[in-house]
């Protein structure tokens, strides 16, 4: 059970678990406490065999502010600044081979946005809005850049980054940064229909999936071919594969599908 103090709250339910930054006193901003506990429960999330997938939600109008500024300017004085935690929060939720969806309700800055690009789905609210602020404070969205980048069009990037200007949430799913924009009042059920689908997904073949969508851009086509081909034939002959193609002639939910979808 989550503790009543947890500045992140931990519930599963249909084979998904929900991680929801509970910090809205200070706009849930990316403090040592929260991401130590944001770490903690994608792990069990991963250790998790029902765990299909994982949303990140939040309490509060906010999303995430970014760094924890109070935090860092206490931190000062020792000559390190705890933004380089963000850096094992951004690899775990890019890393976790279980597919990882935001749900945005309201706006998101800097390090919030990082954590947005690291999932590999999200959608927001269209009157959500976003701002890389970095600049606007004499820093840079150094540690953030790694999932950012990936995502947005070096145009969109420049403009964003540069200029430091706020953006709508049809502004961000145009550049990339989100999958989805969609009203307000219809978020809660565009996040319950990923969730369906994701779900309805064989865990290997999931976190396979996610390899492969990270995988390089190849410099040998047929070299890279046949590697690929041998990896699909790989999956076909898996205990999965075979119970997967079963299913489909059977016309029944796969063995690994939660009851009720």
């Amino acid at each position: 059970m989550t503790s009543p103090d947890a500045l992140v709250r931990v519930a599963t339910a249909r084979g998904v678990t929900t991680l929801t930054l509970d910090s809205p006193h200070n706009r849930n901003a990316l403090s040592t406490p929260l991401m130590t506990e944001l770490l903690a429960g994608l792990a069990a999330a991963v250790a998790d065999d029902a765990v299909r997938a994982v949303v990140l939600d939040h309490t509060g109008p906010v999303f995430c502010s970014g760094a924890d500024l109070k935090e860092t300017a206490a931190a000062y004085a020792s000559g390190t600044v705890p933004a380089g935690m963000l850096g094992d929060v951004l690899v775990a939720v890019r890393e976790c081979p279980k597919p990882v969806l935001a749900k945005v309700a309201g706006p998101a800055r800097a390090g919030g946005l990082g954590l947005i690009a690291a999932a590999d789905l999200a959608v927001c609210a269209e009157d959500a809005t976003f701002a890389f602020t970095e600049v606007r404070i004499g820093v840079i969205p150094a540690v953030i850049s790694a999932t950012v980048l990936p995502r947005l069009s070096p145009r969109a990037a420049a403009e964003l980054y540069l200029t430091g200007e706020v953006f709508d949430g049809r502004r961000a799913a145009e550049v990339g940064l989100v999958t989805a924009a969609v009203p307000a009042d219809g978020l809660d059920a565009a996040v319950e229909r990923y969730c369906a689908s994701l779900v309805k997904g064989a865990p290997a073949a999931l976190a396979g999936t996610k390899s492969l969508l990270r995988r390089p851009a190849a410099t040998d086509l047929r070299a890279e071919i046949g590697a690929l081909a041998a990896l699909s034939t790989g999956y076909f002959l898996s205990d999965e594969g075979r119970e997967g193609v079963l299913a489909f002639r059977e016309k029944r939910p796969a063995a690994w599908v939660p009851a009720g979808e």
